[in-house]
């Protein structure tokens, strides 16, 4: 029986793995998804997670409960080689082991860009994963309670100062919704008014959201300032020690959370450890039917989609161009993969990969937001709504649209939930003291 290895359990291997289980029969191959995390996060509603309007585990979907067919290895993929035809696996317990293979998917996704800015990789916090969106709220909400007993002072404005590094649209969704969850607080902590809340979105280009036009973009930028936010644009941050953020321009401010969006950087395994052709960024190279090579020289038995792949765009005019690394390309591809494979098993040709943008949305804070499909903008509540129906489409398994639809529901009934369970991070703190307050 043929073993088809996917390496990586994001949207694209999610859902090439979901399609062949449809389009293969049981004893036409084994399918094997190889990822450290035993789930797959539709990373759109994590700003939604940082803001506390969807439950955190309701934007993780299973692997195991919906791969029926799958075997699922735990564990992060140390090496490819497919002159052997074997990845290295490196599981949380116990040595690295091997797993051989007759067709390699590489949907290993990318990984959060991290420059080399002193301090940064100490103080800093992603949001690739659902644990960090939970502890970005966390953050937030345990500042607001430390903060609501201290006097006027640098420590109690350090504690209300939050930073966003990136205005891609990651950056600016997670800016606006944590902007929105710390607006909507005040009204429960009477002791903090708002000029006290300081947020920064810090842009190393001149302008923010680069998949929209300009003028949607300047208004994204007037939108935040008039809310508030400082956003500083052609700025770079230079240094992060112990949480003092320093800027090109010469601003500086000390920050309790830093969230570093600054893009995406190539998966190591694909960049470093892998003998399959790369480019220049450490993407794999693709051809349009999302076969592993060029044109003129397919790899054999080689397959990518997603993050981690460089896939020619044949819908852009532009010569040359490739597919936006975004959750719109990946589970299009996951699933023409799955097609693409299934064809080739059964003797017949492949198609090629095309796929015209459905337009960009984005939320700017509850009840905000802003879409745009070529010269059509849309802004304000009828955007917001959009983008979340938009998204509870897109979300696999009807179980996971309920549940989404269910917490939505209880919210417009109960608000947001405001607890914070940062405590989670370090369980046995109060089995160990006892229940007497330790000094920080």
């Amino acid at each position: 029986m043929r073993r088809i290895v996917i390496v990586g359990g994001g949207y694209a291997g999610f859902y090439t793995a979901w399609k062949l289980e449809k389009r293969l029969k049981p004893h036409e191959a084994e399918l094997v998804i190889i990822d450290p995390r035993p789930y797959m996060t539709y990373q759109p509603f994590l700003p939604e997670v940082a803001a506390g309007s969807i439950e955190a585990r309701h934007a993780a979907i299973s692997l195991r409960s919906h791969l029926r067919r799958t075997r699922i290895i735990a564990g992060g993929a140390t090496m490819i080689r497919h002159a052997e035809k074997t990845v290295t696996v490196r599981p949380a317990d116990g040595p690295d082991f091997v797993v051989d293979y007759d067709t390699i998917v590489v949907t290993a996704g990318a990984v959060t860009r991290v420059l080399p800015i002193p301090g940064a990789d100490e103080v800093a916090i992603g949001m690739k994963h659902v644990e960090e969106a939970v502890a970005i709220r966390d953050r937030l909400l345990t500042a607001f309670d430390r903060a609501s007993v201290m006097e006027p002072g640098p420590e109690r404005r350090r504690l209300l100062t939050f930073a966003f590094v990136g205005g891609g649209f990651s950056g600016v969704e997670g800016f606006s919704e944590l902007l929105s969850l710390a607006t909507s607080l005040l009204k429960s902590y009477p002791e903090i008014r708002f000029s006290e809340l300081a947020f920064h979105l810090v842009e190393a280009n001149n302008r923010i959201l680069p998949e929209v036009t300009d003028a949607p973009g300047r208004w994204v930028v007037d939108f935040l300032r008039a809310r508030g936010a400082h956003v500083h644009l052609d700025a770079r941050v230079v240094s992060a020690v112990d949480g003092h953020v320093e800027l090109s321009k010469g601003e500086a401010f000390d920050a309790n959370l830093i969230v570093w969006t600054a893009g995406n950087a190539a998966h190591p395994v694909i960049s470093k450890h892998t003998d399959l052709p790369t480019d220049d960024r450490g993407r794999v190279i693709v051809r349009a039917d999302l076969r592993i090579g060029t044109a003129e020289a397919p790899v054999p038995d080689a397959w990518a989609a997603g993050d981690n792949a460089a896939v020619p765009d044949l819908a852009s005019p532009v010569r040359g161009a490739l597919t936006v690394p975004n959750a719109q390309h990946a589970v299009r591809q996951g699933k023409h993969l799955a097609a693409n494979i299934a064809a080739t098993l059964h003797g017949e040709r492949p198609r090629d990969y095309r796929h015209d943008s459905l337009g960009v949305v984005a939320t700017l804070g509850l009840g905000r937001g802003i879409f745009q499909y070529k010269g059509i903008v849309i802004t304000g509540l009828l955007a917001w709504l959009m983008h979340r129906g938009y998204h509870v489409l897109a979300i696999p398994t009807w179980e996971r649209k309920f549940r989404v639809l269910l917490v939505w529901l209880s919210a417009l009934v109960g608000g947001r939930d405001i607890v914070s369970l940062l405590s989670v991070q370090d369980p046995r703190g109060a089995f160990v003291s006892g229940g007497v307050p330790h000094a920080r």
